[in-house]
């Protein structure tokens, strides 16, 4: 037996369950998978435990096992309203500790009183000494927030974070009592307008959403990611591989509506005019979207901006952006600063540790450098406000739903700045399944989870916190990965990986206390492979799942009843990661994995599937009477549309391009540059460029709208 294929022994089994090492998994086909002793040990090595021989696996053993032992008390403490939590403080055996709260100054502040439990726990030799545990309960009266734990005596003087977070996120009012809503789903970037700069923005998001509102009576407008990518060229198209999911990408920024651009003087007026000449051109070429030559003119003319005089109100807004983001910001913004002084050039070894004598220079040499790129983030968090308060006023009763993807580029400012809690020799993917059977690497780095939580969380808690800050709603690309994520060793193929657990009960939990803060709606995108559980997991804790149309089954493999879908979950008839349903229906997903090489089976069997459940599809909306015999595109795009929008589901969501009859896939999983990924400009099915100008008058939107109208308001049809 080779080393790649050797089972693990009981202790490396013991070992991986210490720190959350999935050895086994049921495969999409049935069927268990196991790992390899190989695969084990290499994650593990990417956790930071060294089990590369079974003395080692025996050490890393007992490491593990007293580790909470050595701690006076838990890194962090999660715990839900009104719930009792026991917490143990270690201290020297027999010596005395007291313990108390200090409440969250955001809700008031003061001090709590905590009482010692009697739970008897017999003591423990660590590293030479006997060390013994007193436990004590969390009062179920605290409220909600970030609180902090203390513990005192001869041989404790320690404190952590005690997070006291929501039993259940509760829905909006207006999705209560049955309520509903529905909105566009829309990738930004590829919306867009005369004034767009080649790509679509922040002033493009807020008038699409107050038009979706107003023209459509939609309740929200989904879009793609809007994290950071790269500061100098060439950026990654992908919006799910960001250098940051923090912070936001200012490609997205509209120049013209920074406020200093009003004040520019002749001279500066013209720079900023003929940066943008080649970059508006962009709008109405139908070729792949062109990132980098829009970011280049962009960014030009936001440098002629930022060097106009602010106002002293400006400024002082502009300093107290900064210090509510703190040093999390400075850093992000330093890496930008370096990014472009190493544009195209391999980075020096000092460079990428953050505390090196030679990034403290840079934090010096590069100052205005830095100023510049915090600007840029204060500048589109301004125009996220705007967007959002925008889409209420024209009378979306959710607004913009934005979409936190699953992890950053592994060079990117996160990995840089957060190295401590991201993994280094490991890359989050997803085994292989029915529409992607080699399995995926998504190349980002996860976190780890022992790390993050001696952290306090703080990382997480503050990118939940940017993200939110202008949303109505959050969808968590691939939610199970706050359950498990997929860890796949550096240099082996997706399939060789194991999964890693994490705490949910602890992400989730401050997920729902910041979307509490926020007032915002939080949809899980809950597909894939995952244990049954954990749907009703997150149901409980009011989260939303994710319905998609094509993926939801009953017990015989047929298309779900419309009727036995959830009612907590956004329903879909698509999803960014397949063909607009038009080229769906002509099985142009077939058709492009088979010309990619993604196919692991014979083209002419996978084509048959296809065709056989899109059948399967049309003889249930011919039951329903959704469909002609013999319908057309358009007519059974629209009878889609209408058979989700008869489930239950609070939430459903239209594609923009269905709306307007696209073909084309935005993203094909499996690839890089095989296939012009997250570049699709928005157009027609005739493949006639659709700009936001013209988008709420095209003859297929306004039928699918009505379609979708006369089936939400029946009693209002004619």
């Amino acid at each position: 037996m080779s080393a790649a294929t050797e089972a693990p022994s009981e202790q490396l089994l013991r070992l991986g369950a210490a720190y959350g090492v999935v050895p086994d998994h049921w495969g999409y086909d049935g069927t268990l998978q196991q790992a390899s002793a190989a695969t084990l040990v290499a994650v593990l090595a990417a956790l930071g435990v060294d089990a590369s021989s079974p003395e080692r696996v025996e050490l890393a053993i007992q490491h593990v096992e007293d580790m909470p032992w050595r701690r006076t008390l838990p890194p962090v403490v999660v715990v839900r309203q009104g719930r009792h939590a026991h917490v143990p403080v270690h201290v020297r055996h027999g010596d005395p500790v007291t313990a108390w709260i200090e409440l969250d100054p955001e809700v008031g502040g003061g001090r709590h009183e905590v009482t010692q439990a009697d739970v008897p726990v017999d003591p423990r030799t660590v590293d030479g000494r006997l060390v013994g545990r007193a436990t004590f309960t969390v009062p179920i009266d605290l409220p909600l927030g970030w609180h902090e734990l203390h513990a005192s005596g001869p041989s404790a003087d320690a404190w952590c974070a005690l997070v006291v977070t929501p039993e259940r996120l509760e829905l909006p009012e207006p999705l209560r009592d049955g309520g509903r809503g529905w909105g566009f789903m829309a990738q930004l970037y590829s919306v867009r307008s005369r004034q767009s700069w080649g790509v679509g923005d922040l002033a493009d998001l807020a008038e699409l959403a107050w038009l979706s509102a107003r023209r459509c009576g939609a309740d929200f407008l989904l879009v793609n990611p809007l994290h950071a990518a790269e500061p100098s060229e060439p950026m990654t198209p992908s919006p799910y591989l960001p250098t940051s999911r923090r912070f936001v990408n200012p490609l997205y920024v509209r120049v013209e509506d920074v406020r200093e651009t009003a004040y520019l003087s002749a001279a500066d007026r013209a720079l900023v005019e003929w940066s943008a000449e080649p970059a508006l051109a962009l709008d109405t070429d139908p070729g792949p979207i062109d990132r980098d030559t829009a970011w280049t003119a962009k960014r030009a003319a936001l440098e002629v901006v930022f060097a106009v005089p602010r106002s002293a109100a400006r400024q002082a807004a502009f300093d107290e952006f900064c210090e509510q983001e703190g040093p999390g910001l400075e850093d992000f913004a330093l890496w930008s600063a370096l990014a472009e002084r190493y544009a195209g050039l391999p980075w020096p070894d000092e460079a990428r540790e953050v505390g090196s004598e030679l990034v403290a220079r840079a934090r010096v040499e590069l100052a205005d450098r830095i100023e510049f790129h915090t600007w840029l983030q204060w500048v589109a968090d301004e125009q996220l406000g705007t967007a959002q308060r925008t889409a209420r006023d024209g009378g979306m009763a959710i607004g913009i739903m934005h979409d936190l993807a699953v992890g950053v580029h592994p060079e990117g400012a996160d990995a840089w700045a957060l190295g401590d809690v991201l993994a280094h020799g490991a890359t989050v993917g997803a085994p292989p399944d029915m529409y992607n059977q080699q399995g995926q690497n998504w190349s980002q780095p996860p976190w780890i989870p022992d790390a993050l939580a001696r952290a306090g969380y703080r990382p997480y808690r503050d990118m939940l916190r940017s993200v939110l800050r202008h949303a109505g709603a959050i969808r968590i690309d691939h939610v199970i990965g706050l359950f498990r994520l997929w860890w796949i060793p550096e240099g082996a193929d997706p399939s060789q990986g194991a999964y890693v657990r994490y705490d949910h009960e602890a992400l989730l939990g401050i997920l729902a206390l910041e979307a509490h803060r926020a007032g915002a709606v939080v949809i899980g995108e809950d597909l894939g492979v995952f244990e049954p559980w954990v749907r009703d997991y997150l149901s409980e804790r009011g989260i939303l799942g994710t319905s998609i149309l094509w993926f939801e089954k009953d017990h015989a493999g047929n298309p779900l009843a419309a009727e036995h879908y959830r009612r907590l979950a956004l329903a879909t008839v698509t999803t960014h990661d397949l063909p607009p349903t038009a080229g769906y229906l002509a099985e142009e997903h077939v058709t492009l994995r088979d010309r990619l090489g993604l196919l692991d089976e014979p083209v002419e069997t996978v084509r048959k599937d296809a065709r056989a459940e899109r059948e399967a599809m049309l003889a249930a909306l011919r039951a329903r009477g959704l469909v002609t015999d013999d319908p057309s595109e358009r007519e059974v795009v629209e009878a889609l549309h209408r058979y989700v929008i008869e489930t239950p589901a609070v939430l459903v969501g239209v594609s923009l391009a269905d709306a307007v009859g696209e073909r084309r896939t935005q993203n094909q999983p499996g690839t890089d540059r095989e296939y012009p990924n997250w570049k699709v400009p928005l157009a027609d099915g005739a493949g006639q460029l659709v700009l936001i100008e013209n988008l709420f008058t095209t003859p297929r939107l306004r039928s699918l709208v009505a379609a979708i109208d006369r089936s939400l308001h029946p009693d209002d049809a004619d």
